[in-house]
Order: C-alpha cells, then structure tokens, then sequence
C-alpha cells in the first residue's frame, strides 16, 4: 500500500531576495525556485493577478522557523530593494527629461511614476531595512536623502513650467506631498519612540512614589518583623522572603536580572531561607564575567547550601572578581568540621566542591574560621587573561 507524500506547510523563507514568498510557495509545491519566479512574473502580466497573488501571500503567509544558530528571527533580504525603487525614480525622471528635452514635449506623464517609487523607497527603508543590521538607520537616511532629492529636483523643473501649465502646477504640488511622504514613516517611528519614552517617564515616576511609601511602610515593618523575631524564626524567614521580593519589583522594575554570578548567588540565597532557618548576605565587589552556568557558580550554591543545612544563622557570601580572577567566599557561625574526618563516602564537599574547582582549573579550600567558630570556604577561578 502506497502513501501519499505530504506537501510541507506553506511559509516564506527568512533568507530571501525580497519576501521569502517565491521561494516558500516553490518548497511548499517542490516545484523549482526559478520556476515559481517566472510564473509571478507571466501572470503579472495577465491583468496583475501574479502581483496580487505575491502580495497576498506575502500577508498571511508566516515566516518559516528561525535556525537553531540564529535564535534571534533575524530575516535576511538579499535584494536592496529601497535601491531598485530608488532607481526606478530616477529611471522614470531620466525619460520624463528625455521626452521635454529632446522631444520638445510640454510634460512626460512618466515622471508621475517618481513620487510613488520614491514613496515606497523612503517607506520600505524606514520600515523594513532599518531592522536589518547590514544596512541599519545609516542606509535609511542615505535612501530618503536621494529619493527626496529627486522629488526636489522634480518639484523644482515643474515650477519652472508652472507658469505655462496647469499640469506643471500640479506636478509641483503633487512632488512636494511626496517628500512628506518620503519623511513619514521616519516621523512616524520618531513619534512612536517620543510616546514609549513618555509613557516609561510616568511609570517610573509612579514607582518612584510607590517605592518612597512602601519603604517608609511596609519595608520598615517588616525589618522590625526581622529584628524582633530572629534570623532562624519562621516569621523572620518570611518577612527577610516577602522585602526581598518587594525591593526586587520597586527597584529593578520590568528589565530582566543578568544571569550573571553574584545575581544567581542571591537568587539562590533567597532560595535557601526559604528552606532553612538560616539568614544569607551576599556581597559582590569589583568587575566579574562569570556566568552562572558554570562551574564556580556550582561549587559556589554546594556550599552555601552546606552552611545552611549544617550550620544555619548568619552566613555571609563575598564574592570580589577582577580582571584576572574570581574570588568566592562562604563563611558560616556555625560548629564547624574537619574535612579530613569526612566518612569517603561524603561526596558533598570533596567532590562537589573540591573535585568540581579542580576539574574546571581552580581551586578550592575548606578551613575553620576565625577563632576556631564556624567554617570557611574559599573557591578561586583565574580567567582566561591570567592563564594566557
């Protein structure tokens, strides 16, 4: 028994020469690419159902799924196409020149198809290309620069002849709608920008207020709720959760946290407190790349979570980075241990910690703190400037 070969979904390329439709409809029949174009092009000329047909696929047919390597969506056009409109504009004022010059005609009715293409050369680069890195805001205000340039330069002749015509007049007019329209979209996006830094100035203004009362509060409260109840209390776990949670919204607003080292050691200390009646204080000074995927930062949550399941109370994390290495500290209050007398089938700090630092080219020591009270881990990775 025969099955029947399914036809892939219908979407546009996102490496394309223009829209990705060609190309997408040519996958989606197995057809070749070469064809599809030329059949666009055939029934274009039958009454412009192939530019209708290209302009309804181009509306509802969905890009296709970005590549694993580009998980941006970044969509890349091949063709410069505010350029070819660009030069349609001049091909077009090129003829209408010919026509009055050498044919000794009043007016070309050609030069009229130069205020659309300059239109849709300013429209498409403000647009479309602004978006495209190769060719970025610097290539858009190029495109409207000359597509406005040719319009004046329309515009200008037309004026000229306005005294002997009627079309010259219009002409005229009609050129200087079409350099506000060149400037449009530009205007447009310049407006939008003006409203969402507005509309960001009022919310951080709001939230400035919002913060100033709840800190002279609610934050305040629940310090004292801290204060009084002790670090190992459920009460004081709670309230140091809920004000970290509220500075966290009032202070770092809607923009992400970087997952960098020191942000994941909070995160994880606030974690922890949630779990263990222990109070956590990380503490970062000095310029650090590490990341928290790595294994530093592995090593780093083993033993803060030793300190809080072993010892509890106050621990500290101090965590310095420099340009040549990265220094992590984790010191507990609590009875302390000998890391020698660790029965060999304890992996947690041998191999979570020790091993794990070793096998990624640092380091890692376990020694009682001052006085004898309470341990000290300290954990070191040089980077890449050090080790070169």
């Amino acid at each position: 028994m025969s099955t029947a070969s399914t036809a892939p979904r219908l979407t546009r390329r996102r490496d394309c020469w223009i829209a990705g439709v060609a190309s997408g409809l040519a996958d989606h029949l197995g057809w070749p690419v070469p064809a599809v174009r030329a059949a666009f092009v055939g029934a274009a000329l039958l009454g412009g159902a192939g530019l209708l047909l290209y302009a309804w696929l181009w509306a509802f047919a969905p890009w296709d799924e970005p590549a694993a390597d580009d998980p941006g969506d970044r969509v890349v056009r091949r063709a410069p196409v505010a350029w070819i409109l660009v030069g349609a504009e001049v091909g077009a004022l090129a003829l209408g020149a010919f026509e009055v010059v050498v044919l000794g005609r009043g007016w070309s009715p050609i030069v009229l198809a130069a205020i659309p293409a300059a239109v849709a050369a300013g429209a498409w680069a403000t647009l479309v290309d602004r978006a495209d890195p190769d060719r970025g805001p610097r290539h858009e205000q190029t495109v409207r620069a000359v597509a406005s340039a040719g319009l004046i330069l329309l515009g200008l002749a037309a004026t000229l002849a306005a005294g002997s015509s009627l079309e010259g007049t219009l002409l005229a007019v009609l050129c200087v709608i079409g350099v506000g329209l060149v400037y449009a979209p530009s205007l447009i996006t310049v407006w939008r920008n003006l409203t969402d830094e507005r509309v960001r100035r009022i919310r951080d203004e709001q939230r400035s207020e919002m913060a100033a009362h709840l800190h002279d509060s609610v934050l305040q409260t629940l310090a004292l709720i801290q204060n009084r109840a002790g670090a190992s209390s459920e009460a004081g776990r709670l309230a140091r959760a809920q004000e970290r949670e509220l500075r966290s919204w009032l202070y770092e607003g809607d923009a992400p946290a970087d997952s960098d080292l020191a942000t994941d050691l909070r995160d994880y200390a606030a974690a922890l407190e949630l779990d263990y009646p222990v109070r956590i204080e990380v503490v970062a000074v000095g310029i650090s790349e590490e990341r928290a995927s790595g294994e530093l930062a592995a090593a780093a949550r083993e033993a803060m979570l030793n300190a809080a399941r072993h010892a509890g109370g106050e621990v500290s994390v101090y965590l310095e980075g420099s340009d040549r290495a990265v220094d992590v500290y984790v010191r507990d209050r609590g009875p302390g241990f000998d890391p020698a007398a660790v029965p060999t089938d304890r992996l947690g700090v041998r191999e979570s910690i020790i091993g794990r630092m070793r096998r990624a080219g640092g380091s890692a020591t376990v020694r009682s703190g001052a006085g004898g009270e309470g341990t000290e881990v300290h954990l070191r990775f040089e980077t890449e400037v050090a080790r070169g």
